[in-house]
């Protein structure tokens, strides 16, 4: 798979994490509640869904803008991130600490338990001054990503992609709940629910790949122009008007799940600046979750590692 180069501009994508966390993974084979568990491996890293995607994209060589609330106590990591990587830190500071995220991984199972704590509520100076670096900078992407900290209105990302859309401004939004629900009419360019998330958005099971792609279908809209439907070792599916693709990926040694869906966001809106094709958009995007659910080297983004995964992704 041949990828052209990203396009110019000052910033090709912002992504917007307004309650990151330092993730903190625990590797604990044939994990069991209630008993007593044996770390086999423990990794510590900043995080937050667009933190994720930021860190892919710039991988991928695009110029990208992080911004949202980290706490002022702890936020080394991000900023050692960020400088590795070569990612605008456009991150608003407030008092206290940035909350762990910590994910039990059990490789045996292939299964990840989260346990989230509260993020830092960031009060209305804090969201005024998100909102004024963001229309700030010029992008032709911005990624809405991740849930919204306590106090912050379930509106607030329907108020950003209103005025982002203005401004020409294509969005990307991977949430859930009312956040979604309440964004939807605001015309995020595409959406990526999973399963579960689609269920709770329309209310009803969905127990048919049939009733799940109608039901992705029935999110487009003039705004919507797309509907990722994550479906994990399943795959996904892309929906558009004129494409319903199912992507799916081969069996794989799977090191970590955590940032594969926000990998899979980066992939997709990598695809975009590229121009390319529905089908090699839904290859591309699935070869990139393909990298993170590996955790292969550092090289694991390069054209050469995402061509040889992409080559194992079957599209029907």
């Amino acid at each position: 798979m041949s990828l052209p180069a990203p396009s110019a501009g000052r910033f090709e994508v912002i992504t917007v994490t307004l309650n990151p966390a330092i993730d903190r993974t625990l590797t604990i084979p044939r994990f069991t509640a209630g008993t007593v568990n044996r770390v086999l491996h423990e990794e510590s890293r900043a995080g937050g869904k667009g933190i994720n995607v930021a860190n892919v994209l710039a991988h991928l060589g695009h110029r990208v803008a992080a911004t949202g609330i980290l706490g002022d106590e702890n936020d080394g990591c991000f900023k050692t991130l960020f400088a590795a990587n070569h990612i605008h830190d456009a991150c608003v500071r407030i008092p206290g600490a940035t909350r762990l995220g910590i994910k039990v991984f059990d490789p045996d199972r292939i299964e990840t338990t989260d346990v989230n704590l509260p993020g830092l509520a960031p009060g209305g100076a804090a969201l005024e001054q998100i909102e004024s670096l963001l229309l700030g900078l010029t992008t032709d992407w911005c990624v809405l990503a991740g849930s919204l900290p306590p106090g912050v209105p379930v509106t607030y990302y329907a108020d950003l992609i209103r005025q982002l859309r203005r401004r020409g401004v294509r969005v990307a939004l991977d949430t859930s709940g009312e956040p979604l629900r309440a964004a939807l009419s605001a015309g995020p360019t595409l959406i990526k629910p999973n399963r579960h998330e689609l269920e709770q958005l329309l209310g009803r099971t969905l127990d048919t790949a049939a009733a799940q792609v109608e039901a992705a279908r029935s999110l487009l809209s003039p705004g919507i122009s797309e509907v990722i439907l994550s479906q994990g070792e399943s795959g996904a599916w892309f929906v558009t008007t004129e494409h319903v693709l199912h992507a799916r990926p081969p069996t794989v040694a799977v090191r970590s799940t955590v940032g594969a869906g926000d990998a899979m966001v980066a992939g997709v809106v990598s695809a975009h600046l590229r121009g390319i094709d529905p089908a090699a958009r839904a290859r591309f995007a699935t070869a990139t979750s393909l990298a993170a659910l590996t955790r292969a080297p550092s090289d694991a983004y390069s054209a050469a590692a995402l061509a040889e995964l992409g080559r194992l992704v079957t599209i029907s």
